[in-house]
């Protein structure tokens, strides 16, 4: 039973940055005491720094590990559906969020749940984690919860093993749970979605068409977690989870929501209220000056992208990251944008060679004896084809789709390399068929009849 649902809170974060940025008077006293109300810890790990506060003014990237908390805790929670136990706590959304140093753009990351990985020992409040083998990623969280007996402690745990299996140096985290998704959601009137194939499933009650929907908190929120539909797998909703965050913000924008002061106050409360953040995000000083850098993010830069993955050899039903997922940890690592190509390649042209501090998630066979598990890959040494081999290098992309289109008719995807399902508007790796996103002005354009908002 697995919900990932938190692909709102790249919205949410950017409207709590910007209201706070703008609050004043009473307004200001309650929401800085809300914030402070949401601050969690994070405890000392091997491979996470403690007691960072971010300085938005420093001009440094912002990482910001944002988790899906599953859990039917509370009516709200409860009432959102599906089987499962109040006293459950699992994770089953993870994503990496980077706020470029010079805020131009935001770089997402999701990391599927059923990814194989090797975990390393993690500190909880009540006791120390053992570092395990070949074990599924969500369990980091439910293992740290279960152990620690709180969030700080499942978080703690899963960002300290995101940081060993990528290299990164990620020092903070927001959590959120189903109803917070759902507040959210009808905070901002609800969103446009544009289904590209019909969904009916009887665990989490959706029955959507083919075609454009207007979805409040609750159907949004099935919308995102619905895995049996489709080809069933995680790796699908999760880059539906993608293209919902993409929706949501241009949403907001054609609303012109962050100039809206009460409708934005009612979208950062209910952020504010529903997520755990740790406390060097939970300050005013620091959302008041990343509010201020993200004013006038334009929503086209923000980029969203699946961990490369194939096949577990193991259990088809699992996966393990291959060696692109290197090459997306340098990306991040060096503060670029996701995509084959950016403006900063004439300047620095080696971010195609990946870093000797970043690993692969999947697990080696032998496990050694310390308490860092080796992140040696057990993987799929295939990269994925050079740009050149799926679309030519004077290809220009559909300005309607945002596709480019080969002389045989394959759709191919310009920011990922990924091969596009003309019926579905899917994004596939080129190599393992995997998918990686939505190619969603094109499925907008094609399904939908509906263009890009400005």
């Amino acid at each position: 039973m697995s919900h990932r649902l938190r692909t709102t809170i790249a919205l949410v974060l950017v409207a709590i940055f910007t209201f706070v940025a703008t609050a004043t008077g009473a307004t200001a006293t309650n929401l800085f005491t809300l914030i402070n109300d949401s601050k969690t810890a994070v405890l000392g790990q091997a491979h996470v720094k403690t007691n960072q506060v971010i300085d938005p003014n420093a001009g440094k990237t912002v990482n910001i590990l944002v988790l899906g908390q599953d859990t039917r805790e509370g009516e709200a929670n409860a009432a959102i559906g599906a089987g499962g136990s109040a006293t459950d706590h699992q994770s089953d959304t993870a994503m990496i969020v980077q706020i470029s140093a010079d805020r131009s753009f935001i770089n997402i990351v999701s990391i599927p749940r059923d990814s194989i990985v090797n975990a390393p020992s993690c500190n909880t409040t009540n006791g120390t984690v053992p570092a395990r083998y070949n074990v599924q990623f969500n369990s980091i969280f439910a293992l740290g919860y279960s152990t620690g007996g709180d969030v700080a402690s499942a978080a703690s745990c899963t960002l300290n093993a995101v940081n060993s299996l990528t290299g990164l140096d990620i020092s903070q985290f927001v959590v959120a749970d189903f109803a917070g998704l759902s507040s959210m959601i009808d905070a901002v009137g609800g969103v446009d979605i544009c289904v590209n194939q019909t969904m009916k499933d009887d665990t989490t009650g959706i029955d959507l068409t083919q075609g454009l929907h207007h979805l409040d908190g609750v159907a949004a929120t099935q919308y995102a977690r619905v895995r049996h539909v489709g080809d069933g797998t995680d790796i699908m909703r999760t880059t539906r989870q993608q293209y919902l965050v993409k929706s949501l913000l241009r949403e907001a924008s054609s609303k012109n929501l962050f100039t809206q002061t009460n409708q934005l106050y009612q979208l950062a409360t209910a952020g504010i209220q529903s997520l755990k953040m740790s406390d060097g995000l939970a300050d005013a000083g620091v959302l008041v000056g990343l509010g201020a850098a993200l004013k006038n993010l334009d929503t086209d830069k923000i980029y969203a992208q699946t961990v490369p993955v194939t096949e577990w050899s193991r259990d088809r039903n699992r996966v393990v990251w291959t060696a692109d997922a290197d090459s997306l940890w340098k990306k991040l690592a060096d503060d670029k944008p996701l995509t084959l190509t950016d403006d900063s390649d004439s300047e620095d042209s080696g971010d195609s060679e990946p870093s000797d501090e970043s690993s692969s998630a999947a697990p080696s066979e032998s496990p050694s004896a310390s308490d860092t598990p080796s992140n040696s890959p057990e993987q799929s040494n295939s990269a994925s084809p050079s740009p050149s081999d799926t679309a030519s290098a004077d290809s220009t992309p559909d300005p309607k789709t945002g596709l480019i289109t080969k002389a045989d008719g394959t759709l191919v995807d310009p920011n990922t390399g990924g091969i596009v399902d003309p019926k579905t508007g899917t994004i596939r790796d080129p190599v393992t068929s995997q998918a990686i996103g939505i190619a969603d002005a094109y499925v907008n354009s094609t399904f939908c009849a509906v263009t890009e908002k400005e």
